[in-house]
């Protein structure tokens, strides 16, 4: 069976599923460039507002193809990495549904995405140090901005392995899931919080959050979202919802 992305489009939201099983979802070229051309046909549906990215069980994604990886050039391997990267440069809110091991590329798969669930099945392993790989992708800036160099280290160079109920402790995820059917509910409802804001305040929002994470002073932040939200303050979208909200409030 070839692999896929599936999508699933409800409530403004795209459910994105890797769909490889026998082999686990690997993000091997084929599938990485589906999932790149799935992200950016949601990137350019205009009645999509966030996107919630899963793996077809019994995996999340078990990382990279190794056969593919052990000839690669610089260049092979930024192709492979174009499908998490594709997420990490993702202009809509997106989410991990992670629901059985992320592994390695499948790892950076979850960090790459602006939130993480886990169901129970959950498991996030580097295994970069035990195939004697050096990480790749941006993996260390990614999991040092997550977990602070500590965590950092106790994942990759220790190879600690956490389940769902430890990294939710020490903030790998957000919230986690006593099922799988309750973490694709989950994520879903989370997303279409998300969507259901206009799309371009989503996206302006999202924006603004990266600048201001590599800014230092308070003041420098300030000054970007005055701007942001003087612009957002003229919308017809502001207007309307104030409206309705000062007709709500007045029925009471």
């Amino acid at each position: 069976m070839s692999a896929e992305v599936r999508t699933e489009i409800s409530d403004r939201v795209a459910l994105l599923t890797l769909s490889n099983p026998q082999r686990r979802n690997a993000l091997d070229l084929e599938l990485s460039a589906k999932l790149v051309a799935a992200l950016q046909a949601a990137a350019a549906d205009e009645e999509i507002g966030a996107v919630v990215l899963t793996g077809e069980p019994p995996a999340f994604c078990a990382g990279g193809d190794l056969s593919e990886l052990q000839n690669a050039d610089p260049d092979t391997l930024k192709t492979v990495y174009s499908g998490f990267l594709e997420v990490a440069n993702f202009p809509l809110p997106t989410i991990a549904a992670v629901n059985g091991p992320a592994v390695g590329a499948g790892l950076n798969l979850a960090l790459a995405c602006d939130v993480r669930l886990a169901g129970p099945s959950a498991r996030f392993d580097t295994r970069f140090m035990q195939l004697g790989l050096h990480p790749g992708g941006g993996y260390t800036w990614m999991i040092d901005r997550i977990l602070g160099p500590q965590g950092a280290a106790a994942m990759t160079l220790f190879c600690d392995v956490l389940d769902a109920a430890e990294a939710e402790r020490v903030g790998l995820v957000w919230r986690r899931y006593a099922g799988d059917e309750g973490l694709r509910a989950g994520a879903l409802d989370l997303a279409a919080r998300a969507a259901a804001a206009p799309r371009d305040l989503i996206t302006t929002t999202k924006a603004s959050m990266r600048i201001t994470a590599a800014m230092t002073a308070h003041a420098d932040a300030t000054e970007l979202e005055v701007r942001a939200q003087a612009a957002s303050v003229r919308s017809a979208a502001f207007q309307e919802r104030v409206e309705a909200l000062q007709k709500k409030i007045s029925k009471r």
